[in-house]
């Protein structure tokens, strides 16, 4: 792939993605998108959940299946290692599309409120957001994304190694990205059956990476890495910790 293709190729791997991340927004609030998650016609309580259960199943999978290192490995032959970034963040936005386009509604409703709760609902699937934009920016949003890879490449510049680093929301749990993507799944004012079952099937998903996760970080930062996991906590903050921080700090 030329210079100029693969840049092309990145930028649009990057906007794709970034558009069905915010059509998810829409699609969990039923605001604003032409198909939200409690849109669509009725279906069997059998049929939606072995539906929605195999999409959410195709998510996970691949995104997982590609995180793997024997895949990039392998991937790697076929594809310029530069673009492997940009390809997975592809894959996580066609999955995602598809789980949106073909989920089936079950409508049954858990709990629905207006007036000051919905307000709080929507402000914390805000804050849900915010987090999981901030986070990728603390860490490092263009390579995580895939598109540092390819500039670096353009510039025939190598890409420098991995290094630990703990900014900002890193030092009040482990994982505030995915703590803010469970934020964004639970917060809603009206909760359906199938909101919930997304929403419970993501975090288990989110847990199980996780767990992989760290492990990997265990091997790639080593005794670093330990003492940061038994510092701070994985994703619930320690509200004792934060206030003898604050108490340091003043």
């Amino acid at each position: 792939m030329k210079r100029p293709g693969l840049i092309a190729y990145g930028l649009l791997c990057y906007a794709f993605f970034n558009a069905s991340f915010l059509y998810m927004a829409g699609f969990l609030l039923d605001l604003v998108v032409p198909k939200a998650i409690n849109d669509g016609a009725p279906a069997s309580t059998l049929i939606a959940i072995a539906t929605n259960f195999a999409l959410i199943f195709l998510f996970g999978f691949f995104h997982s299946l590609m995180a793997r290192q024997w895949f990039k490995d392998w991937w790697t032959q076929l594809v310029p290692v530069e673009a492997e970034r940009s390809t997975y963040v592809l894959q996580a936005a066609t999955f995602l599309s598809l789980l949106m386009a073909f989920w089936k509604p079950m409508p049954a409703e858990i709990w629905s409120v207006d007036g000051p709760l919905a307000l709080v609902a929507y402000a914390v699937f805000v804050i849900g957001l915010v987090m999981v934009l901030v986070s990728t920016f603390l860490i490092d949003h263009f390579e995580l994304f895939g598109l540092r890879q390819i500039w670096s490449a353009n510039l025939q510049k190598p890409m420098p190694n991995p290094t630990f680093k703990t900014p900002m929301l890193y030092k009040i749990v482990r994982h505030p990205m995915q703590l803010g993507v469970i934020l964004v799944f639970f917060a809603t004012p009206t909760m359906t059956a199938g909101h919930l079952f997304l929403a419970l099937s993501m975090t288990g998903y989110v847990l199980i990476g996780l767990y992989f996760e760290e492990r990997a970080l265990v091997r790639e930062f080593g005794k670093t890495y330990q003492s940061y996991q038994a510092r701070v906590p994985m994703l619930l903050p320690n509200p004792m910790r934060l206030m003898l921080r604050g108490k340091r700090v003043a």
